[in-house]
């Protein structure tokens, strides 16, 4: 998709007063009804996903990656900006009957549209465990279901009432909450968080964070920007609603993870030719996938890793710094990281030959990077000596 011929024509459609989520839902709802090839990038999705899937949401999807082939089996997923709800539906498959997905729009007649075959895929997959709500992904917390339900019979008329449902709208986030508080193992989006109002998009990456499990991750498909689009593109409503001026420079993508406390940030896939160019601006796919858990104390638990290389050394979020083949002294919250995904296949982990007793634990200065001698791992009093025997040797040759 090439727009530069077409730019000048785009931008003459600007609307300074462009509010995003009007221009959004008015784009999407339309879509909802009929099918809009400029909303999406080809996506390779396993097929055998999409048996039971009816061709109206296959012709209804817009998106630009695939986060559901990053879930697994018996997991809580919540997809931010289901839309049709393909992707709920592709996971509902993946997690089993002893999972749970949960699909959360802003849009009724998307909402409507993935609602609509709800009990049929259940059936056709032989289990039922996907369950769509209304509401905004940067505000995880209220159900905009339950809101409307109150404002239908709370009609706002002076301001009293407006400040009456305001504080409804307070006491469901507090007291039942849409999503609950470190309750997914997953989050997935497809293509939409560019469409969220930069003013939001620090909360929206907050509330991400409350509502996943320590250990959780996000995968997110989006689309993002080489260079910084401009605020005269920005404020192009059709551009916006489109996935394009809304787009996150790529490296500030990455960053906004950082920033909220995410862990173990990587882009495990990158589109290499651009999905559309404007003015020399290059828009691609990418989809970031990154964990919550590094918050707590650090102790020392006499652990250590080993960076298995092939760098030389490398330097992580927090600045610990790992050298190819040295035992590195870390605390237990770093080992354990270390010791799951994404890190794992990287380091080797050195446990110490006796456990520590949490409450003997000291704190670890986790700024210093020491070297763990191996007398630290095994213990002061080890003087252990064991050679080999005569049964070094077997069937497949010596050791």
């Amino acid at each position: 998709m090439d727009l530069n011929t077409g730019s000048k024509e785009l931008v003459n459609k600007t609307d300074a007063t462009m509010h995003v989520e009007d221009a959004v839902r008015d784009r999407y709802s339309a879509a909802a009804q009929q099918a809009e090839a400029a909303l999406c990038c080809p996506v390779d999705y396993d097929r055998r996903y999409l048996e039971v899937l009816p061709q109206e949401l296959l012709d209804r999807d817009y998106g630009c990656g695939d986060p559901s082939k990053y879930v697994d089996a018996g997991e809580t997923v919540l997809d931010l900006g289901s839309g049709g709800g393909k992707i709920c539906y592709i996971a509902s498959q993946v997690v089993g009957p002893q999972g749970r997905v949960i699909g959360v729009d802003m849009n009724d007649d998307m909402l409507a549209l993935a609602r609509q075959y709800q009990d049929q895929i259940g059936k056709a997959i032989g289990h039922h465990n996907t369950e769509f709500h209304k509401g905004r992904i940067q505000d995880l917390a209220l159900d905009m279901d339950r809101f409307e339900a109150y404002l239908a019979e709370n009609p706002i008329q002076a301001a009293n009432d407006w400040l009456r449902a305001e504080a409804f709208a307070q006491q469901l986030r507090g007291s039942e909450p849409m999503v609950a508080n470190d309750s997914v193992d997953v989050i997935v989006s497809n293509c939409v968080l560019n469409l969220v109002d930069p003013a939001s998009r620090r909360q929206l990456f907050s509330e991400m964070f409350r509502v996943l499990k320590r250990g959780g991750r996000a995968v997110i498909s989006d689309i993002v920007s080489d260079e910084v689009v401009p605020d005269r593109l920005q404020a192009d409503a059709e551009l916006w609603s489109g996935c394009l001026s809304g787009a996150f420079v790529e490296e500030d993508f990455l960053k906004a993870f950082e920033e909220q406390g995410f862990y173990g940030i990587e882009l495990v896939a990158r589109q290499e030719e651009p999905w559309a160019t404007i003015e020399g601006i290059e828009f691609r796919s990418v989809t970031v996938r990154a964990y919550k858990g590094k918050e707590g104390p650090c102790r020392d638990h006499r652990q250590a890793v080993i960076y298995n290389g092939p760098w030389r050394s490398v330097t992580d979020d927090d600045g610990h710094v790992l050298r190819r083949g040295v035992r590195t002294a870390v605390c237990e919250k770093t080992f354990d990281i270390y010791t799951r995904p994404p890190y794992a296949d990287q380091v080797t982990a050195v446990p110490p030959y006796e456990e520590v007793s949490p409450d003997l634990a000291p704190e670890f200065d986790c700024r210093r990077n020491a070297i763990r001698h191996p007398s630290e791992t095994k213990g002061r009093k080890f003087e252990l000596t064991q050679l080999p025997g005569d049964d070094c040797c077997g069937s497949d040759g010596c050791c």
